[in-house]
């Protein structure tokens, strides 16, 4: 069983139950291994892959290198709600304008974001601010 302030404080966020909690806390351990929450979002594969040669560059699918089971849990948790309310808007401007499958990914980035931010400081503002 996990216990903990941060596991407990990811579960904050729509899609984040105890599963996917215990996940995102297991495979991410001390999250202050990364400076900023891009770094994390890299770490797990949602970041676009990038090709270049000369001065062309190309954006492509997400690189999927790092770890398996934080990606699987940002997308799976991401699936259902499209990450509640903070991250519903993300999810539905991109999957309208790129696709439901892209919408997905950006949103699963933002949840990263937010896992970050819940692991590091023990809150998650912005579902204070939408309470008030």
């Amino acid at each position: 069983m996990v216990t903990g302030v941060g596991y407990r404080t990811i579960q904050q966020l729509n899609g984040v139950g105890p599963v996917h909690a215990a996940a995102f806390t297991a495979e991410i351990g001390d999250v202050s291994r990364f400076s900023h929450p891009k770094q994390l979002c890299s770490w797990a594969g949602l970041t676009p892959r990038l090709r270049e040669s000369d001065t062309k560059t190309h954006l492509g699918s997400i690189a999927k290198q790092g770890s398996t089971l934080v990606r699987w849990s940002a997308i799976e948790a991401v699936s259902r709600y499209h990450g509640g309310a903070p991250i519903r808007d993300a999810y539905r401007r991109v999957a309208e304008r790129r696709g439901r499958n892209i919408g997905r990914v950006a949103a699963a980035r933002k949840l990263l974001t937010l896992v970050y931010y819940g692991l590091r400081d023990h809150e998650i503002r912005c579902l204070h601010r939408e309470a008030a």
